[in-house]
């Protein structure tokens, strides 16, 4: 753990804890925002904690919503290299915007979506060497739009998540997950969100103030963390709020008062 910029979010998550092992290691977070008030930031955050020069950790990121330039620009500004880190071999970039299944009636010829990127995502993980493959981080950013990739049919969606999340138990990788969940706001919730939610250990939600716009605040966080951290009951096994703000080259996280 970088101890430079150790913040609130990084204490909720246990990312501030001095273990050899990546914090988040077999679980699954998932990370819901709006179109209001985006949860991008916090995906690049994990994304450059788990790169940290003292982790170990490698980065499988599958992106259905921007291009690599883009995560490549921010990381920047964050202090992290992604291009770098592919050279290395810690982070593994899969381009899925233009990523079409068939149509849902071409059962037989799905094969060439959304489980061919499972086949893709599994055999780049058994091609990394023995002692990393218990160190790996599945991003997907984000499952609505694999929802359009998939032709609006969530029966896709939620198997390609099923497939994800064997990953966890198989090679105790985390898996993260970004959804927009406004964009369901006047309909039933699909079934890939509602089991998105059931799966995780730790559920993120990136919300506007309850009283409105603010200058100095952007939004606020509630993130419950419903599971055991690494088999011991502790102060973060519960649900915390805070707001924050982000900046240029960092985000601030703050509890509601604590600023003047």
């Amino acid at each position: 753990m970088d101890q430079r910029t150790s913040n609130l979010l990084d204490e909720v998550l246990g990312l501030d804890c001095q273990t050899d092992r990546w914090a988040l290691a077999g679980r699954v977070v998932a990370i819901e925002d709006s179109v209001e008030t985006s949860g991008s930031f916090i995906l690049h955050q994990l994304v450059k904690r788990a790169l940290a020069p003292n982790s170990s950790t490698v980065v499988l990121f599958i992106a259905f919503a921007q291009p690599f330039s883009h995560y490549d620009r921010i990381l920047r500004k964050l202090g992290c290299n992604l291009a770098a880190q592919r050279i290395n071999n810690r982070f593994f970039f899969f381009d899925k915007l233009t990523l079409q299944c068939p149509d849902v009636d071409e059962r037989n010829s799905h094969v060439s979506g959304l489980v061919a990127l499972y086949g893709e995502i599994q055999e780049t993980i058994c091609g990394l060497p023995e002692d990393s493959r218990k160190n790996v981080t599945i991003i997907i950013d984000d499952l609505s739009i694999v929802e359009v990739a998939a032709n609006g049919s969530s029966d896709y969606v939620l198997d390609f998540l099923h497939y994800c999340h064997t990953l966890t138990s198989e090679f105790d990788c985390s898996l993260i997950t970004l959804n927009h969940e406004d964009i369901y706001s006047s309909t039933e919730k699909p079934a890939f969100l509602l089991q998105a939610e059931y799966l995780a250990d730790i559920l993120i939600k990136a919300e506007p103030l309850a009283t409105g716009l603010a200058t100095d605040v952007h939004g606020q966080l509630t993130v419950l963390n419903k599971g055991f951290n690494h088999g011991q009951m502790n102060s973060r096994n519960k649900m915390r709020n805070f707001h924050f703000r982000v900046k240029e080259n960092m985000v601030e996280y703050f509890y509601p008062g604590s600023r003047n």
